[in-house]
């Protein structure tokens, strides 16, 4: 993929904005970039080891902010299943068709959408930490973001905003990390676009930091508006890249 000054600055301006997303609502953030990295044109071994490189440092970040309000129990129960998932998973991870992937994004982020009671819980507590590390670990490596369809395994009626936003950053820590060294192993690196990595991760911190001092002044009710909006339209182009993409290899 061509990198021009003009696709580096916006990227880096999408970055500090799902950023700041996921600085006042805990997760979100990261689906949107990842879709906006494939939207740009990325096939998913360019864009998941640069996206987990850079969210390994979004949520570094977010887990920082929040890191006395994190639930280490749950961490520990997520790494045991995202462990072996991602290295089992990673040599089948470059092979995967970019369009089917569009496809698979953009369902996951359709189905976060459907209507549902977020704050309870859809499976005992540990259960939901080993699901939410074995779900990081293999569907991840293909699609790259995991906050949406795992996030709501996290979401714990004894858990305060707070925990919930610090535990699940956590989380995204260790499985982007993971990512990075399992990419790295079958021959993909994160610093294969070094132009693009170094803005995006400064972008990121920054947008992290702003996201947690707004966290408590906007209003809730018009955030979820907008953030609803912009998951369906970039949905929308998803579903049509990735159709498009598959019909044109039939034609092919």
């Amino acid at each position: 993929m061509s990198l021009t000054p003009t696709l580096i600055a916006a990227l880096t301006f999408c970055g500090f904005g799902t950023a700041f997303l996921s600085g006042v609502a805990g997760l979100g953030g990261g689906t949107i970039l990842i879709g906006v990295l494939y939207a740009a044109g990325m096939a998913p071994a360019e864009a998941v080891p640069l996206f987990a490189a850079v969210q390994l440092v979004s949520n570094s970040s977010r887990t920082v902010a929040y890191l006395k309000h994190v639930e280490w129990r749950a961490a520990g129960w997520f790494s045991l299943a995202a462990v072996p998932a991602t290295f089992l998973v990673a040599p089948f991870a470059a092979a995967v068709n970019p369009d089917l992937v569009c496809l698979i994004l953009a369902a996951l982020i359709l189905v976060s959408l459907a209507p549902g009671k977020a704050d309870k819980a859809p499976l005992p507590a540990r259960s939901a930490y080993l699901s939410a590390g074995l779900l990081n670990g293999s569907l991840g490596m293909f699609v790259g973001a995991t906050g949406l369809f795992v996030g709501r395994l996290f979401f714990r009626p004894e858990w305060s905003k707070e925990t919930t936003i610090g535990t699940l950053a956590l989380t995204q820590v260790i499985g982007h990390g993971l990512r990075v060294l399992a990419y790295g192993l079958v021959g993909f690196s994160v610093f294969a676009q070094p132009r693009l990595l170094l803005p995006l991760a400064l972008a990121v911190i920054a947008g992290t930091w702003a996201g947690k001092r707004a966290n408590a002044r906007i209003s809730r009710a018009h955030f979820d508006r907008l953030f609803k909006a912009i998951l369906l339209l970039l949905s929308t182009k998803l579903l049509y890249d990735g159709i498009t993409g598959l019909l044109g290899r039939v034609h092919n």
